[in-house]
């Protein structure tokens, strides 16, 4: 049997994976009894894979589960993560007792605990996202690290009902990337009733193949034939592998494989130990066996370097868009750290992640226009921190893609974000492009560091800080061309405003970012004019937000701000600063942010028709006075 002869199999060692099999299936009912919590059946359906991935394909260090040349898993069905416990239990990587405690250690698939479990290297309980991970991390692996290391992603058939799953396949086709296996479990069971495609394999095959991937027609429970499946991926050049498996939901349970109505409900106590019982009755070994070595070829890497060669070459009052000036700080970055890569989703020419392309072509990649993808591939590249990815797009692009920045933030993930053609200022292409929901957003992202630079030198500040900074960041750029006001040689510290105008006979703080700290330049130097002056802010992160320089300008300024945003007013830069303030009673905020839906036009008259232009800061400037 070529099996035998090129893999080198042992004569029992298909009754030993049967058998381990059949020791996980024992665990996932155990641990889910154990706790009333659970999706049993989903890891009868996989047993087999499982056994066949972690004690005979893949190749990896059991003692050092994030050791970088290991191969990688990704458990896209993240409801059967108890099997993946199992599995654990079976390594020495846990002992049962702690199996057993399902509930204290289930939040790994959800989020790391400390210790971190192996083999968890992205959060996927947000079902259709794992197979765009583990595309980042084989592109990683083929392009980057050019290290032997394999990815394979275990899906549900449910899950492929998911558009990102099939941008991911599409991504995995075009950058042929023959380092990654997707494993469809076709257990023709959803949550509450059948998958639309029920036990149709060819269907899955036909698909797959259309998106130019290699096939593989399996039955998900014989050990043998799921053992050469892999073997045979291994040999094809240029394509990725997708293996349809046919399974069959609580396999090994009697009245429960198959049947409708126990999609995550745990065993019957009173049942539990028969049917364990009867499994074990099945075992017909008691071997371990032991994973085979990786291939340790991947380069050694350091993120220490991450620094600007030089400081920033403008001058004041030169005129340049703060989305142009992120693409040229992140050509400068590039150069001093091999690491840095960029993702765009066919926007470079306008988010200007272009210029990083023209002088690292390697390290960029060009996603399309599929967000949701890119942002799961991104979140795999970053994965045991082998690169500094930046993502790049229209910001109003990215709401389409919060589930995986939310489940991002669940992984842990240093990931930085770059959204541009932000508010009305945006102009003549109309609503459809102007993010004004983007800061409410991020800002609700635990962790998460959001930039609104509002010149080019405070823009390359923010590029290295967030290539610097551990987790998620976001940088807000916009797209009019705005005057330089920071000399080259300013300095930038998260979370510290910076007060660019003021006086000892300041009436009024006035808060803004990006166009609109222009703006109330503008109104600031027209008021003085008239006798009447005014602080002005530039906050430079909103989150986290410089709270005492705010309070302490306010209470110098007579307890009035006023601030004023491109931006919706809900979630917006306002409410970030009334949350601040909101234990100093003597101190009362205005806001002035977009309040309805825009319309296309020139910026400066968007600006003013929706109240945020210098027009309007003056006017309520001088009523705040009145009052």
């Amino acid at each position: 049997m070529a099996l035998a002869r090129d893999a080198k199999l042992e004569s029992d060692t298909f009754q030993v994976l049967q058998d381990v099999a059949n020791r996980l299936r024992i665990h996932s009912i155990r641990a889910t009894c154990a706790c009333s919590s659970g999706h049993p059946t989903s890891c009868c359906s996989v047993a087999e894979i499982m056994a066949v991935l972690f004690f005979h394909t893949m190749r990896y260090k059991q003692a050092d589960p994030e050791h970088p040349d290991n191969d990688r898993f990704v458990l896209s069905k993240g409801h059967a993560a108890p099997i993946l416990y199992a599995v654990w239990v079976e390594v020495g990587r846990i002992c049962e007792s702690d199996l057993l405690n399902l509930r204290k250690i289930h939040c790994d698939l959800e989020g790391h605990p400390t210790p971190r479990l192996s083999f968890v290297d992205v959060a996927t309980g947000s079902l259709g996202q794992g197979l765009g991970a583990a595309c980042g991390m084989a592109y990683t692996g083929k392009y980057f690290d050019k290290a032997s290391y394999r990815v394979f992603c275990l899906m549900g058939d449910g899950e492929s009902s998911e558009g990102s799953v099939w941008e991911a396949l599409a991504f995995a086709s075009h950058y042929n990337l023959d380092n990654l296996v997707a494993i469809f479990d076709v257990n023709r069971l959803g949550q509450s009733g059948t998958a639309p495609l029920e036990h149709c394999t060819a269907v899955y095959e036909k698909r797959c193949q259309a998106f130019g991937w290699n096939t593989y027609v399996v039955d998900g429970h014989d050990v043998e034939a799921l053992c050469q499946a892999f073997w045979k991926a291994t040999q094809v050049k240029n394509k990725p592998t997708a293996l349809i498996a046919k399974t069959f939901k609580g396999r090994g349970i009697p009245n429960v494989e198959d049947a409708e109505n126990w999609h995550g409900k745990p065993m019957p106590k009173d049942r539990a130990d028969g049917i364990v019982k009867l499994i074990e009755n099945r075992i017909q070994t008691n071997r371990n066996l032991t994973p085979k070595p990786p291939i340790e070829d991947s380069p050694r890497i350091s993120m220490s370097n991450t620094k600007m060669t030089s400081l920033p070459v403008y001058k004041l009052g030169d005129m340049i868009a703060t989305r142009e000036a992120y693409g040229l700080a992140l050509a400068k970055l590039g150069q001093s750290n091999q690491r840095v890569i960029v993702l765009d989703g066919d926007t470079k020419n306008s988010t200007f992640s272009e210029v990083f392309k023209k002088e690292h072509p390697e390290r960029f990649i060009e996603c399309f226009i599929a967000e949701q993808n890119m942002v799961s591939v991104a979140l795999g590249c970053a994965t045991r921190g082998r690169t500094i990815a930046f993502v790049s797009t229209f910001a109003a692009f990215l709401t389409r893609a919060f589930d995986q920045i939310r489940m991002g933030a669940i992984s842990q993930t240093n990931i930085n974000f770059v959204g541009s053609h932000c508010g009305v200022s945006v102009g003549e292409d109309g609503p459809s492009q102007m993010a004004l929901e983007d800061l409410a957003m991020f800002r609700s992202i635990p962790n998460c560091t959001v930039f609104y630079p509002s010149d080019a030198v405070s823009t390359e500040h923010a590029v290295y800080l967030a290539a610097n900074t551990k987790g998620m960041c976001f940088i807000r750029t916009t797209r009019p061309k705005t005057a330089v006001i920071y000399t080259a040689e300013e300095n930038f510290v998260i979370g510290q405003a910076k007060v660019i105008r003021q006086s000892a006979v300041d009436k009024v703080t006035v808060i803004g970012a990006g166009v609109t700290l222009h703006e109330a330049l503008v109104a600031a130097e027209e008021l003085s004019q008239q006798g009447i002056f005014i602080r002005v802010i530039d906050l430079f992160t909103i989150k986290p937000l410089d709270a005492v320089t705010i309070i302490q300008s306010a209470k110098a300024t007579g307890g009035q701000i006023i601030t004023v945003e491109d931006h919706y007013r809900e979630g917006g830069i306002g409410e970030a600063v009334c949350a601040a303030i909101s234990r100093e009673p003597d101190i009362v905020v205005r806001q002035l942010a977009v309040t309805e839906v825009p319309r296309s036009g020139k910026p400066s008259e968007l600006l003013d028709m929706f109240g945020i232009s210098a027009r309007h800061i003056i006017a309520a400037v001088k009523d705040t006075i009145m009052k």
